[in-house]
């Protein structure tokens, strides 16, 4: 009985380390629809969370300080290739929350020919698949423009009852909150339609390969921590929402709830999500600097 005592509380205090010592990893994401998908583990561990602006997320590849980067696939698998990054990527988190919205009577996806229409974040895997699209669906606009990020263009669909714009969730959400003249049309909707695509990898999870190296088993268990965290997008909603308030990631709880299911967040390990990824890279090669090879993707052992 001793004997099995001892094994018990041996097993339990090596359960309890590889916990700790998991819950002290590092993770640095862009704020909104990615940081989402961490935002129940954020919340209970706020010190080891950085959310930043999407626009500088590719410099954490180059410092190679946080444990984790949740961040474009696109952005990972280039530098990847370049030799630049030694993170891997360990699993697809987000899938394409991308909308054409206008104020417009009647809106539809015909009413972009021959119009002017304003898209986010030029020569981005975003723009391509949206280009993509486009083309798939015979839409001809007279002009495409381009704005910085998901926010400039949600003003402008807000501040001109006349626009047509590309703009993401959750910005898209609140932007109907704000004004009920606001529709919408699912990219990802239109990505199944010509492409038979259950959205597109968009954004991932990464892995610094010292801390692989060093530290495996605690890494597997943080996976399946942050699995369990991005699942809850869509089974615990609320939950979510509160987590994503309190971290200031969204503004308030009726945007959250109302945001969450549209920002396609779903976990999905590297090594069952190569041919998602695959035909994501061919909408557009060179924002990945090819197909990745197999060493970039992490698979747990």
């Amino acid at each position: 009985m001793k004997k099995l005592i001892a094994l018990i509380l041996t097993l339990t205090m090596l359960l309890t380390a590889a916990f700790a010592t998991a819950e002290a990893f590092t993770l640095v994401a862009p704020t909104g629809a990615p940081a989402l998908a961490v935002a129940t583990l954020a919340v209970e561990n706020p010190d080891n969370y950085n959310f930043i602006t999407a626009d500088t997320i590719g410099a954490e590849f180059a410092k190679n300080e946080a444990d984790f980067i949740i961040a474009p696939i696109n952005a990972g698998a280039k530098l990847f290739k370049a030799g630049k990054s030694t993170y891997q990527l360990a699993a697809v988190v987000t899938w394409g929350n991308l909308y054409f919205a206008s104020q417009k009577a009647d809106f539809t996806l015909e009413s972009l020919n021959g119009a002017e229409v304003t898209l986010f974040g030029e020569n981005t895997i975003n723009a391509s698949v949206v280009l993509k699209v486009l083309e798939a669906k015979g839409i001809n606009p007279a002009a495409i423009n381009y704005l910085a990020g998901a926010a400039e263009t949600q003003a402008e669909l807000l501040s001109n009852a006349e626009a047509i714009v590309v703009t993401a969730d959750p910005a898209v959400t609140a932007a109907k909150i704000k004004n009920e003249s606001v529709q919408t049309i699912s990219l990802q909707e239109l990505l199944k339609e010509t492409m038979d695509m259950d959205g597109y990898t968009q954004a991932g999870l990464f892995v610094r390969a010292e801390t692989r190296t060093a530290q495996p088993e605690e890494v597997k268990a943080y996976l399946a921590s942050v699995q369990e965290a991005a699942e809850k997008a869509a089974s615990d909603v609320a939950a979510v929402a509160e987590a994503a308030v309190a971290l200031e990631i969204l503004p308030n709880a009726k945007v959250a709830n109302a945001a969450i299911p549209g920002c396609n967040i779903r976990f999905v390990p590297a090594a069952e999500a190569k041919e998602d990824i695959a035909k994501t890279v061919s909408i557009d090669p060179t924002q990945f600097g090819g197909q990745p090879e197999d060493s970039f993707y992490f698979i747990a052992e």
